[in-house]
């Protein structure tokens, strides 16, 4: 028996941005379909516009377990996580932890499958999902600043000063083209 998916579905029990007032609370796993959504449509942006070859299936896949070491350790707040470099560094190792015993949750015929989706590996694909997890964040900002919370203002300029330094030619394709909408209301994008 392996527990693995029944963890997998525990997604929906995590929620992001603990130290914040939210105007409508974020779980990872609806997070981590936006992000999935956002990685994918960067990977077309980069194939179809940029002349890149990345692997779109593995952009989904890498997107959607983005954030599975979080049914384990929970969302550290990034103020935390990135208080000081030996938290940033202890965190980390807590993250790997929890993906190897995720990993080690799954029948070992399927470890070759998931082991790239589980463990922080670089590679381009990978490099897409940080770029959209940050785009899902910004856009978290947004809704929130739209709903008059103010208490993401210095988030939002964060994140955004994050997502400049990126400097990646799909991340300003979507930035500008995709990202003012998320500012409309329902009956301004009808």
């Amino acid at each position: 028996m392996s527990h693995f998916f029944a963890y997998m579905a525990r997604m929906k029990n995590i929620f992001r941005w603990s130290l914040m007032r939210n105007t409508r609370p974020e779980n990872i796993q609806e997070h981590s379909q936006q992000v999935a959504m956002i990685a994918h449509a960067l990977g077309v942006i980069r194939n179809q516009l940029y002349g890149g070859s990345v692997d779109l299936e593995k952009v989904l896949a890498l997107a959607v377990y983005h954030e599975a070491g979080e049914v384990i350790t929970g969302d550290l707040p990034t103020p935390i996580k990135y208080f000081n470099p030996k938290i940033s560094d202890a965190y980390r190792e807590i993250e790997a932890y929890a993906c190897e015993k995720l990993l080690c949750m799954l029948p070992t015929e399927l470890h070759a499958v998931y082991q790239p989706l589980l463990l922080q590996t670089p590679s381009p694909e990978r490099a897409l999902v940080k770029a959209a997890d940050r785009i899902s964040a910004y856009a978290k900002c947004m809704e929130e600043l739209r709903a008059g919370n103010t208490e993401f203002e210095r988030a939002a300029a964060s994140v955004k000063q994050t997502i400049d330094a990126l400097d990646l030619p799909e991340v300003t394709y979507f930035m500008k083209t995709f990202l003012p909408s998320f500012e409309l209301t329902l009956d301004e994008l009808n």
